[in-house]
């Protein structure tokens, strides 16, 4: 899997880096100046991760959130009138069957992703016909 340009944070032992460079000029709407926001590029290059919740956590704290924000690339072509509007994630952790899903209702947006152990969780995501890949790792608390 990729990461996107700028400096990173190094391998997290998953097969995602989590980047601490500028975010894509596709994903960076909405941010100001050289903004550099720990974030992590599916392998496909058609969705960032932006985490607010750096370091994600399996149990957060003191009113803090596992935060995410979804930007997906622009389409090429406008989605089918039947492709479902929800961000389906299907995340199952390494070297497990465990296996759980999530859905951020409307899309690629913000959302609060919390998974139910430590360790890297691979990420299937579906919307809106597409799909990419990413991995994400959840400290133990």
């Amino acid at each position: 899997m990729t990461a996107s340009a700028g400096a990173a944070s190094g391998a997290t032992g998953c097969g995602s880096r989590v980047a601490t460079g500028p975010l894509p000029d596709w994903a960076d709407a909405g941010f100001s100046g050289s903004t550099r926001t720990p974030h992590v590029l599916g392998a496909h290059g058609e969705i960032v991760a932006v985490l607010f919740g750096h370091p994600l956590s399996r149990s957060r704290k003191h009113g803090t959130h596992n935060k995410i924000l979804w930007v997906a690339r622009p389409a090429a072509t406008p989605p089918a009138a039947t492709a479902p509007d929800a961000l389906r994630i299907t995340a199952t952790l390494a070297g497990t069957g465990t296996r759980v899903t999530r859905e951020v209702a409307g899309g690629p947006g913000p959302s609060i992703v919390d998974l139910p152990q430590a360790g890297c969780w691979h990420l299937e995501l579906r919307w809106a016909g597409r799909t990419d890949v990413l991995d994400l790792v959840y400290e133990d608390s």
